[in-house]
């Protein structure tokens, strides 16, 4: 399929300079519309919707700071360069401001009109692929609140929607980032259960002196500070759905409890004699392989096949990259309504170090890095110097430091030595950090605390 021609409307009141610009962009391979003066200009303007505008300056019925106006009122997204021969840096800066792409002055450098019409191209291509991107979102470019195309979140939606209306247990796998909450979330919302409650509860957040009475509730005076008594998870999420997130990280003396309510649908808090009746569909998950954990002792093995009727892997982000441009248009969108920014769109070499990133944090990371990108950039457009260090350099994750310490240390100081050290070369990326040592993130955080560090 052949490249659309570029149509570009040259306005100035001078014959012998429109009959230059239009055999020398004609020659550059740009369809060319001419027009003598700016009223002119307006009215071709709307007739032939050009791609980029030249205009002059000083010209009869309407001036070239006016047509500016008058068109960026029209299509604020289109590159319009004025041109004089009596430049002066304050028409130049105002002209800017006013929203002109760029400013030339007569006679004019053609090598850098060259140069001014490349940067042009480009922002018309980067406007085209937006409203197509736009139009993409505005049609459902994804599923529920999933955005994104690509064969291995198809495969996930449509295994999403065959179970959501079974009220089989479920396990979902995935590295931390990938969405297990959401996918938790759409299975809700799409089964008989969606009018009723949504409990989410995090295994690996909670103290474990804590989590029995989180998951079972208690009585009053079921231990010291219990004041009153309070419904478990189990209790809120009475006909509607439990969502318990790192199941791995439940403490094996815990798990029998939970598979008896799983089994029997009755729970008693602690404290209590009285057992209660509920009814509540479990969807638990996990960013660690369960049958891995099963073999580790980490999660007992008859737990894990009463949870595991049904199980949802969702893929990390490396693995459908397809699917980085809508997201990437999604979250911008989000992130200008929420910071009150202007953004458009990434340039095309952000985007290319977008897809060449490895995302070990995946969409969180994604969105973390475009709504810091968002606050950034001044303008229309997102730079690569807007990305983290990280992403504009990838050598720095490969270099890897020579590390020797002294004899006489204990492994506990050389693995916070590791650590450190490694967090320096990510430049602070947790994520990242965690995929080159082989732990997990809440490995890395929980270390950082017992060094003192946030």
């Amino acid at each position: 399929m052949n490249k659309r021609r570029l149509k570009i409307m040259v306005v100035d009141d001078e014959a012998a300079m429109r009959e230059v610009l239009e055999m020398r962009l004609q020659d550059w391979g740009f369809d060319v519309i001419l027009a003598e003066d700016g009223k002119e200009g307006q009215e071709k303007a709307e007739l032939y919707d050009p791609d980029i505008v030249i205009s002059d300056v000083i010209m009869p019925r309407f001036s070239g700071m006016e047509l500016l106006q008058l068109l960026r009122t029209g299509n604020s997204n289109r590159p319009i360069i004025l041109m004089t021969a009596q430049a002066s840096v304050d028409l130049a800066v105002d002209a800017m401001k006013q929203g002109a792409s760029d400013f030339v002055t007569k006679p004019i450098d053609y090598s850098k009109l060259r140069s001014i019409l490349d940067t042009a191209e480009q922002e018309v291509a980067l406007h085209q692929e937006t409203r197509r991107l736009d139009l993409q979102l505005e049609k459902g470019a994804g599923f529920s609140d999933f955005v994104g195309i690509s064969k291995p979140m198809r495969e996930v939606y449509d295994l999403l929607t065959s179970i959501s209306n079974s009220d089989a247990s479920v396990i979902i796998t995935g590295e931390s980032g990938t969405g297990k909450e959401l996918a938790a979330r759409t299975i809700h919302s799409l089964s008989s259960r969606s009018k009723g409650p949504f409990i989410a509860i995090n295994a690996a957040a909670i103290p474990e002196n804590l989590l029995e009475s989180e998951v079972f509730g208690h009585e009053k005076g079921a231990f010291t500070g219990a004041t009153g008594a309070r419904a478990g998870c189990f209790e809120l999420a009475n006909h509607g759905t439990l969502f318990l997130d790192e199941i791995v990280e439940m403490p094996v003396l815990l798990q029998p409890k939970l598979l008896r309510v799983l089994e029997d649908r009755r729970v008693r808090r602690v404290g209590g004699s009285q057992e209660l009746q509920v009814d509540v569909r479990v969807l638990a998950a996990s960013n660690q392989e369960p049958r891995k954990a099963v073999e580790n002792k980490k999660l007992r093995e008859d737990l894990f096949y009463r949870l595991n009727v049904f199980t949802v892997a969702l893929p990390p982000l490396r693995q459908h990259k397809a699917d980085i441009p809508l997201l990437v248009r999604s979250f911008i969108q989000e992130f200008n309504s929420r910071h009150g920014a202007q953004v458009e769109s990434c340039r095309g070499e952000t985007l290319e170090l977008l897809n060449a990133y490895s995302w070990p944090g995946n969409v969180r990371e994604l969105r973390n890095v475009l709504e810091r990108a968002v606050i950034l950039a001044k303008g229309f457009w997102i730079e690569p110097s807007h990305l983290p260090s990280y992403i504009q350099n990838p050598a720095v994750l490969g270099n890897r430091e020579e590390m020797s310490l002294p004899s006489g240390v204990t492994a506990a100081e050389a693995e916070k030595e590791l650590i450190l050290r490694t967090l320096r070369a990510t430049d602070n990326n947790k994520a990242e950090a965690a995929r080159r040592l082989g732990l997990d993130v809440k490995t890395i955080r929980n270390k950082l605390k017992t060094y003192g560090i946030g």
